[in-house]
């Protein structure tokens, strides 16, 4: 089976408090993952663990069949992440936006400006490209940051889990 997403064994503490205790979930390729649960129960850490923004104590992790770990750089290069806020530049136009990130990904020019008009199509902003997003509607600036969030995804992956660890805490 082809795995987005896969987790076995998660542990996470702070100090005394276990954030993660042994998470295990996989999450096939092409479908919809929704966390749910209660302040606390975890799911901001298995993000952050997922986005390598967390090293786990215990345990592994996965994404697109690359490591958290010992390939977070790959996994960066495959997601997006999105907060709760916008994350774009209320004084750039969305076009803008979208350029710079893509040019702070380390993309070419060209190849921002195309991703770029891309992704403005794709959630129906290529009429609003070159209004300051500070126009924008709250839905509008909501589609912007979701655009932003894939501006730097490649579509590359490694098939497979090899490289993946297992059984020892990661140090």
């Amino acid at each position: 089976m082809d795995h987005a997403i896969r987790t076995e064994g998660l542990v996470k503490r702070f100090g005394t408090t276990t954030a993660l205790d042994d998470v295990d979930f996989a999450v096939e390729t092409g479908t919809v993952l929704g966390l749910l649960g209660p302040n606390g129960a975890g799911k901001t850490t298995v993000v952050r663990v997922l986005s390598t923004l967390l090293r786990p104590d215990a345990g592994y992790a996965t994404v697109g069949g690359y490591d958290v770990v010992r390939d977070a750089h790959r996994v960066r290069q495959l997601i997006g992440l999105t907060g709760q806020y916008a994350a774009t530049d209320e004084s750039l136009t969305g076009l803008e936006n979208l350029l710079l990130i893509g040019r702070l990904l380390g993309t070419s020019r060209a190849r921002s400006k195309s991703r770029a008009h891309q992704l403005l199509a794709q959630f129906g902003l290529s009429d609003a490209a070159d209004r300051p997003t500070k126009t924008y509607s709250g839905g509008m600036r909501r589609r912007l940051d979701l655009a932003a969030s894939l501006g730097g995804r490649t579509g590359r992956r490694r098939g497979g889990e090899e490289g993946r660890t297992r059984g020892a805490p990661y140090h």
